[in-house]
């Protein structure tokens, strides 16, 4: 797809979408709210209506340009073949598993001994005196 055709249809595109934006929101709303849709209007809902008024033809205009520049822009974007991060990122190295040999035993992990585990500090008794019980921390 070539460059040229590309940046100027993107143009086009946010060009439409701004206009679009901007005449719906000068369009004047269909009917009295909540309560035209419950007999309170003259009109019917969804009847038939007079002819359309400009801003009515201009927002279908604008609405069908957007969706064909949408549709060709969403075309050419699937047909770029620039390349891809995926593709030209170098592949991960598998790291090798540790490997277990059958007959050998491996020794067991060693447990802790209390005084390690338990975050308690445990101070010798003087030789004098008899043991004392030991306090929980507060």
């Amino acid at each position: 797809m070539p460059v040229w055709l590309y940046v100027p249809l993107v143009v086009i595109h946010v060009v439409v979408a701004i206009a679009l934006v901007l005449i719906v929101l000068l369009q004047a709303g269909k009917g009295a709210g909540i309560g035209s849709a419950f007999g309170g209007a003259s009109q019917t809902v969804f009847g038939p209506r007079g002819p359309g008024s400009f801003l009515g033809k201009l927002t279908t205009a604008a609405a069908g340009v957007f969706m064909i520049t949408s549709l060709v822009l969403a075309i050419f974007s699937s047909q770029y073949l620039g390349g891809s991060v995926i593709l030209t990122a170098p592949a991960p190295k598998p790291t090798p598993a540790p490997v277990a040999t059958p007959g050998v035993e491996q020794p067991a992990p060693a447990a802790p001994s209390p005084s390690e585990g338990s975050g308690a500090v445990e101070t010798p008794a003087p030789a004098s005196e008899a043991p004392e019980t030991p306090q929980e921390p507060k």
